[in-house]
């Protein structure tokens, strides 16, 4: 079909595509690897199934939180697939005239039919994708107008010239690619009976060049594109973090060269590759509580603004770290680092599993550490923590005279018990958690549990003090809780907060690991404690009939219950069907679920340690939430999270709703025992 000078150029395009689109690919790979090391190696074989099911089922983008986008999205990554073969074939077919891939076989006429049928869903889902940014104009799609212009039109582009193509080349040879239905459609159409052979040809080859160009342009375009998710996040997925959602891993403060992220050469090359792969599609901003309460974070803002830096300062990343600024305030501000719940609903709803919070959680770490900078008011909480193992600065002995007047035994009283009752910070010091470890404490009683609890020697689980940056804090409280486990021969550590059972069953056995304070035999002990959810424990012992329950409620006697997940417990550990079937064990069918619920339950707003700080911009992010709850409608709300119940509690009374109840699902269970049948677990 191309003459000979025709063919050179032809290779002098392809060449010089290859160049531009391979050199700044090598560019960011080589930024990528100049980074801090991350352990990403493990599960191999998982990794590549989880990013071939994601990928090429479109379970990435075809979430339930975006349907008609996931929808969208399905059509244009169908047809790019096809699309991508096309350009390969369109490629030879200049050097090879009549050239094609699958041939006139079946499958090559299937094929045919095929990339006619996906050039209508490209075009209909870039139509969908430039309406939805340039008509409507969400606030998620607030960044990269031009790029996503470029994008639609090389898109719109690339499909147009190829229907002209084929559409002449059907024209001027009627016998081959007879099921491209919609060229020989287009054919009929729009080119008069009467058209000369010359002038197909002459056609047929300008539709050729032109749609070579405009494929080499946006190939060459791709790497400067947030299109280069294409790529990246593919990656990315094979790169996950393969450990819980909410797990941290420690930090040796013994041999670490520095304390967190200060410099962008701080990050780790998995950061870095959280950045290339983002595609900007704001879902992760959509469901942000500090974003939706008007703070100045932005999930997306975030990546996207440390992609800009590392590549603007690849250089000094590989070669003069010394000339690099700092992150705060230079490329992040002390507001959006402190506005994180880390509740990880951005984790849950990004397409590529972008690992936002521990970005953030990495700069306070260094902000705490390294500089000491961080919110007023976090001073005397530190300092509480530090000196009494516990928020508010009140005795231990506090912890001790709670199991005094609930009848329960401290561990070293009864060191036959096979599980310990975590009461906690909230269980042992705040009225409100203390009725929630009563009825723990009634209800592993009625169950025949033999229990204890630890009495003066608990601490602080550490949860709020790591996430807030202050990891030496965290590590001191958790040494202090794990060298009263370790003498121990208990089967199991149970907990009624989902910050404790998170840092006890995720954070807690990467630390020992790491700490040199215990034997191999403290610590193979440890390791074999089983860190049971409250949640975990009462649909146990309901299944297994261990608890006398007086019988459920029928749907008349009372309105109807609503609950609200915590983020810890739901979102991070999986713990969704647990409190849905305890509260069904005693109060029927009356379930009305919130309209963020389950996985997709929003924030109250006390997660990463933000219980201790002052909400001092926007709304306060427990009001976005009790709203959701009075539009509900429900007058019982179960929660199963001592923070939970505290921020919604204040939540809805500041809004006047004070007929709502808010109860721990242990209270609700607690209060349908049936008394004449309980037995004590205590001896």
């Amino acid at each position: 079909m191309l003459t000979l000078v025709e063919k050179i150029v032809l290779t002098i395009l392809v060449l010089a595509t290859s160049v531009l689109f391979f050199f700044p690919v090598a560019r960011r790979v080589l930024l990528l690897t100049s980074l801090q090391s991350a352990s990403r190696s493990g599960s191999l074989l998982k990794r590549f199934f989880y990013t071939v099911s994601r990928v090429f089922l479109q379970l990435c983008t075809l979430k339930n939180e975006r349907p008609w986008t996931g929808a969208a999205h399905l059509l244009i990554f169908y047809g790019a697939l096809a699309f991508d073969t096309m350009t390969v074939n369109h490629v030879i077919e200049g050097y090879v005239e009549g050239f094609y891939l699958f041939g006139q076989s079946w499958l090559g006429q299937l094929f045919s039919a095929s990339v006619d049928l996906f050039s209508i869903t490209v075009l209909a889902g870039v139509t969908f994708f430039a309406i939805r940014r340039f008509v409507i104009r969400p606030r998620a799609y607030d960044t990269g107008a031009r790029d996503s212009a470029l994008i639609y039109t090389f898109i719109f582009l690339a499909v147009s010239t190829f229907l002209l193509f084929n559409l002449f080349s059907v024209a001027l040879h009627p016998g081959t690619r007879t099921w491209a239905f919609f060229s020989h459609f287009l054919a009929k159409s729009f080119l008069p009976a009467s058209i000369s052979a010359p002038a197909l040809e002459s056609g047929l080859k300008l539709a050729y060049w032109l749609h070579a160009l405009v494929v080499f342009s946006f190939i060459s375009y791709v790497p400067h594109s947030k299109y280069f998710h294409l790529f990246a996040g593919p990656v990315n997925l094979f790169f996950r973090k393969n450990r819980p959602s909410g797990q941290m891993l420690p930090l040796n403060l013994e041999t670490a060269e520095s304390f967190g992220a200060e410099k962008a050469a701080d990050f780790s090359w998995k950061d870095g590759l959280d950045a290339l792969a983002c595609v900007e599609c704001g879902r992760c901003q959509d469901v942000c509580p500090a974003f939706q309460s008007g703070k100045a974070l932005s999930p997306k803002k975030i990546i996207l603004n440390l992609e800009k830096h590392l590549l603007s300062e690849d250089k000094n990343i590989r070669r003069e770290r010394d000339k690099l600024p700092a992150l705060v305030p230079g490329v992040f501000t002390e507001e959006e680092i402190w506005a994180c719940t880390t509740c990880g609903a951005c984790l849950h709803v990004c397409p590529f599993d972008i690992e936002h919070p521990d970005k953030l959680l990495s700069l306070r770490q260094n902000l705490v550490l390294a500089q000491g900078r961080f919110p007023g008011e976090l001073r005397g909480f530190f300092h509480n923590l530090e000196a009494y193992g516990n928020p508010w600065g009140l005795p231990p002995g506090k912890r001790t005279e709670l199991a005094s007047e609930l009848g329960l035994k401290t561990l070293a009283e009864y060191p036959e018990a096979e599980y310990l009752l975590w009461l906690g910070c909230f269980g042992t010091y705040d009225d409100r958690g203390r009725k929630i470890a009563e009825a723990m404490a009634r209800l592993m009683k009625a169950a025949g549990l033999k229990f204890a609890v630890l009495g003066a020697e608990e601490h602080c689980c550490g949860d709020s003090a790591r996430r807030l940056g202050n990891e030496y804090l965290f590590q001191a409280l958790a040494s202090a809780n794990l060298k009263a486990l370790a003498g121990s021969n208990l089967k199991g550590l149970i907990t009624f907060c989902p910050h404790g059972y998170n840092v006890f069953r995720n954070d807690y056995p990467a630390l020992v690991e790491m700490l040199n304070d215990f034997s191999p035999e403290e610590k193979e002990r440890i390791r074999s404690l089983r860190v049971i959810s409250h949640l975990e424990l009462l649909s146990d012992l309901i299944e297994r009939k261990r608890l006398p329950l007086r019988r459920p409620e029928e749907p008349g006697d009372r309105g109807q219950f609503t609950v609200h997940d915590s983020c810890y417990y739901g979102r991070h550990n999986g713990l969704l069907a647990e409190p849905r079937k305890i509260l069904a064990a005693v109060l029927g069918d009356r379930l009305r679920e919130l309209g963020n619920s389950k996985e997709h339950s929003f924030c109250c707003g006390a997660g990463g340690g933000l219980m201790w700080t002052e909400e001092k911009v926007g709304k306060r992010v427990n009001h976005l939430r009790s709203e959701e709850i009075i539009r509900n409608g429900s007058r019982l709300v179960a929660t199963s999270c001592p923070f939970c119940l505290t921020m919604l509690q204040d939540g809805l009374r500041d809004k006047g709703a004070h007929d709502f109840r808010i109860m721990d699902v242990a209270e609700i269970l607690a209060g349908a025992l049936d008394d004449s049948s309980r037995r004590s677990g205590q001896s």
